[in-house]
């Protein structure tokens, strides 16, 4: 399969990566800022070739570019994941509008935008996921600090039901993970010394099996994926 993967350089993306990059006949195009993270990643493999690193910028970069560097390595896609996420933890008083902007373009528009930069490369029975967060479920406990990052993970939920019914014709499914707690950097930048019941390996496990079978069984729904309840 061929499988594109964004925020890939560390936390759930990095360990979905190489998960799926060590199964057979996969290859996956890792993308996230950090070059050297990336090369990194790739390094981490015994077969180099089934990881493509493409470092880009989700909230400036050129998606018409993005999608001819996808283009140069895949003809054809079986597998997106929208995982790339962006997280402040910051009192309503306390948030800017910039704030509002980073949250909003990196995890809303970067799925949407690259969603549909890649369309015509989508083979029939297809699964794009993406990947929100509990916050974003609606009657789910809710955490100060978390209204921005709850504000956009729902409406990538939305947006995930709606890509799900346009994109039929294209038989291309669309779900979207609402995920719990895990431990990654971009948790313990935001709440340290939190320690969440899951690792982001054990989350990426998960994931990684949804993204290959999910759709046989799913279509634009929002699925938890979370040790407590709503």
């Amino acid at each position: 399969m061929n499988i594109i993967i964004t925020g890939a350089s560390r936390g759930i993306g990095k360990q979905l990566a190489l998960i799926l990059a060590r199964r057979e006949g996969n290859r996956v195009i890792a993308i996230a800022r950090s070059e050297e993270k990336l090369n990194s990643l790739q390094n981490e493999l015994p077969d180099s070739s089934c990881i493509i690193p493409i470092p880009f910028d989700l909230r400036n970069g050129d998606f018409e570019d993005l999608g001819l560097k996808v283009r140069a390595h895949f003809s054809e896609i079986h597998v997106l994941v929208n995982n790339a996420g962006a997280l402040i933890n910051k009192k309503i008083s306390q948030l800017s509008g910039d704030d509002f902007d980073l949250m909003m373009e990196v995890n809303v528009k970067a799925a949407f935008m690259l969603s549909q930069a890649l369309i015509p490369l989508f083979e029939p029975d297809s699964h794009i996921v993406n990947i929100s967060s509990m916050g974003g479920y609606q009657g789910s406990a809710k955490f100060p600090g978390l209204s921005l990052y709850s504000a956009s993970k729902g409406a990538l939920a939305i947006l995930s039901e709606c890509m799900a019914e346009e994109l039929k014709e294209y038989k291309i499914s669309v779900n979207c993970l609402a995920l719990g707690a895990a431990q990654t950097e971009m948790l313990t930048d935001a709440f340290p010394g939190y320690k969440a019941p899951l690792t982001a390996e054990q989350m990426a496990t998960y994931i990684a099996d949804f993204v290959i079978t999910g759709h046989q069984y799913f279509n634009g729904k929002i699925l938890p994926l979370s040790l407590s309840t709503p």
